[in-house]
């Protein structure tokens, strides 16, 4: 029976009818980790712009030319961010394999047991990253932290760094090779590049540039583009190329192949046939596309060594050089080179052309062009190749008017030497 107190009560059905409110979603507060990843989107909105970069220049141009790269660099100094960014400005995918994390089977290949190995033999599997390759038919291969790699490591790189093998699958002609390697005193448990595999790499020295580094972070980086091959003279630069190496051995046959005698320079570059075919190569490039002088050294230098690679480029501006013969024939309408090397060349050459066939009209010659020289250049640049024309004099040889014009060169640097001399021998503690 209720109680007086619940019957008082009144029930839900005699409560009055309010109209129900309408329900709103409140705003989600986004959470930390959503807003961590708008701000690192923002931090990775950059740009990149037209900028001279030799470094940059040689790297594509290398890559254009198909040639293995390696780039030597300090950590963190944006080996890896270059190599990304040249692939996402080729449009090309980027394969990353850390070399030295990986054992010997993974560039080999891994033996694969098929139904009857004494007939099919059995075929080298290789890793999943190279079946990508060939599938995209493309691609830059990016072999990072090269020096760290153990010697067996780096004797089965050799195979896919010249042949593009991997176990039994060959790359496609699309796909390209960019390694970077720390120096050995700040490589982690670092090792030399064995003489083999560095001799397949063009070298290439990276150093950051506090100019491009600031405008980089400051959201704007320099663009990788490939090089523009000139078609039209694409046999002139072969010609030149060819030209130039051969030249060079063919008066210097011991830079055909010099293996250097200490460990740490075996891994770099030096000369042998194969550094010198793709010193070829990259003339030729350079050459078609109209390439800086500084980066074809970068190159160069990076494929051969310095001292070699240096006479190579001293060599190729050699073959620029007017003809001694022809400067001799017609001194007044000669055109001198204006870099005091080259100069300095010219003016020997010609002393050179008057001593192996020397006559009173070629004397004369040889004078005119001296003094076109000094009004032209330097004066230090005729006082040698003047000192060297005096001697050739014969005694029935009159001595032409010009000379006197640069006897007051020639003089004033004896003097010098003599001055230079007497402060040496001031100089010299007594006894």
């Amino acid at each position: 029976m209720p109680s007086a107190v619940s019957s008082a009560l009144p029930t839900y059905d005699a409560l009055p009818e309010y109209d129900a409110p309408v329900a709103y979603d409140a705003p989600a507060t986004p959470s930390q980790l959503d807003v961590a990843a708008d701000l690192l989107a923002l931090l990775r909105d950059t740009t990149t712009e037209p900028r001279p970069d030799m470094q940059l220049e040689a790297l594509t141009l290398a890559v254009a030319a198909d040639l293995p790269v390696l780039l030597w660099g300090e950590p963190g100094i944006g080996k890896t961010a270059a190599l990304t960014q040249l692939a996402e400005n080729l449009d090309l995918p980027l394969t990353t394999v850390i070399a030295s994390v990986h054992e010997p089977s993974d560039f080999s290949g891994l033996p694969v047991i098929g139904d009857d190995p004494a007939v099919q033999g059995v075929p080298m599997a290789p890793p999943d990253w190279a079946v990508r390759l060939v599938r995209a038919g493309r691609g830059l291969l990016f072999l990072d932290e090269l020096s760290t790699a153990p010697p067996a490591v780096q004797a089965a790189l050799l195979r896919l760094v010249l042949e593009r093998r991997i176990g039994a699958l060959q790359l496609p002609p699309g796909v390209r090779i960019v390694a970077a390697a720390n120096p050995r005193s700040s490589a982690a448990d670092g090792w030399e590049l064995s003489p083999p595999l560095a001799n397949r790499f063009v070298h290439l020295q990276w150093t950051h540039d506090q100019e491009v580094v600031v405008r980089g972070l400051g959201g704007t980086w320099p663009r990788a583009t490939l090089p523009r091959l000139d078609p039209a003279i694409l046999p002139e630069a072969v010609d030149l190329a060819r030209r130039a190496v051969c030249g060079l051995l063919s008066a210097r046959p011991a830079l055909v192949h010099r293996l250097p005698s200490s460990e740490t320079r075996r891994g770099g570059a030096w000369p042998s046939p194969r550094s010198w075919e793709m010193t070829l190569r990259l003339i030729a490039f350079a050459t078609a596309a109209g390439a800086s002088r500084d980066v074809l050294s970068l190159l160069v230098r990076g494929t051969v060594g310095d001292g070699p690679g240096l006479e190579l480029l001293a060599s190729l501006d050699r073959m620029d050089l007017p003809d001694p013969e022809e400067l001799l024939a017609d001194p007044a309408a000669a055109v001198l080179p204006d870099r005091g090397d080259l100069r300095q060349a010219v003016l020997d050459g010609v002393v050179a052309a008057v001593r192996s066939r020397p006559d009173k009209p070629r004397w004369d010659a040889a004078w005119s062009l001296l003094v076109r020289a000094l009004e032209t250049g330097a004066p230090d640049l005729v006082v040698v190749p003047a000192t060297t024309l005096a001697s050739l004099r014969r005694d029935d040889w009159d001595v032409p008017e010009t000379i006197e014009r640069l006897a007051g060169v020639v003089t004033l640097s004896r003097r010098a030497d003599q001055a230079a001399a007497r402060t040496a021998l001031a100089q010299k503690p007594r006894r």
